[in-house]
């Protein structure tokens, strides 16, 4: 699913909006009715009358009759899924937007009932041709109703997936660790400042977007989601990214140490190369402990 807006949300919160819009578009295309068989007591004969029903029930008021009867209504086994589920949620959620819609699709199945039993509920579910629209809305109510979480690996159930360019988030997570964990104060994260060129003199062109900048240039750090062995330190290391790092400390004239991380994954010592410009650059290649303490990448970023 594409075109989600940016909320700082928990990400419970995310899933319900995912569901209430998947809701939404449900209700637009309009909630399916079935005829559903119904036993009632009533005053006039309506349908088939239960004779056995009848003498039981009403032996003494001979004005009722115990009839069997179907009646088309919405009132269907997929409905007080959904209704089940938005009474959940409902208890469930903390976001103001998001309790409010729940109330609103509450109001659209007020007449249809909750389901007593979740798991008889949804064995008895007829999704065939005429209820494709269902499919995907049934498949968050199961998410939610029976508490299911997912692993990273292959399995038989069907589920959304919520995905995350790892090295955005790695670059992410850095980014606050040195911002909260370290303490740095001059600290920004893609940083706009430069660009690489300029069109006859004037227009800027290919603007650069270092990950982490430190003291307005004077460190940059660019971030790389990628293992690198100890046999591959040099040859694993991308050419492109070297040019890119020269390009970044170039641009920042007061540049005097570049980084290049990577996630550590066992114990690999850094690596240090030397550009030359009108003065000495430093590059480093450091190695960022996901699981551990980064005291050793402290010191060497911070002196």
């Amino acid at each position: 699913m594409a075109q989600l807006k940016a909320n700082k949300m928990p990400l419970l919160e995310i899933f319900i909006s995912m569901f209430l819009d998947e809701l939404d578009k449900l209700i637009k295309r309009g909630i399916k009715s079935d005829y559903i068989q119904k036993e009632e007591n009533l005053k006039f004969l309506k349908g088939k009358l239960k004779l056995k029903e009848q003498i039981k029930k009403n032996f003494i008021h001979k004005e009722r009759f115990f009839v069997e009867y179907d009646e088309f209504m919405s009132d269907r086994i997929e409905n007080r899924i959904i209704k089940t589920t938005l009474k959940y949620l409902y208890k469930k959620s903390n976001l103001n937007k998001n309790q409010k819609r729940i109330r609103e699709f509450l109001f659209v199945f007020d007449e249809i009932k909750k389901c007593k039993n979740i798991k008889i509920a949804f064995d008895n579910i007829k999704l065939n041709r005429q209820m494709k629209d269902y499919e995907n809305i049934i498949l968050w109510a199961k998410i939610f109703l029976f508490g299911n979480s997912f692993t990273p690996y292959k399995g038989n159930s069907v589920a959304f997936a919520l995905l995350f360019d790892m090295n955005q988030l790695f670059e992410s997570y850095v980014y606050h660790y040195l911002k909260n964990k370290m303490k740095i104060k001059n600290i920004k994260a893609q940083d706009k400042t430069h660009h690489l060129a300029y069109l006859n003199g004037e227009d800027k062109k290919f603007q650069l977007k270092p990950d982490i900048v430190l003291d307005n240039g004077k460190v940059i750090l660019d971030t790389k989601w990628k293992i690198l062995s100890e046999e591959k330190i040099h040859n694993g290391i991308n050419q492109a990214d070297m040019y890119q790092l020269y390009a970044y400390g170039t641009k920042y004239q007061n540049c005097e140490t570049l980084f290049l991380i990577y996630p550590k994954d066992n114990d690999i010592e850094s690596s240090y190369y030397e550009f030359f410009k009108n003065k000495s650059l430093n590059l480093k290649i450091c190695f960022f402990d996901l699981y551990g303490d980064n005291n050793k990448l402290e010191k060497e970023i911070l002196f």
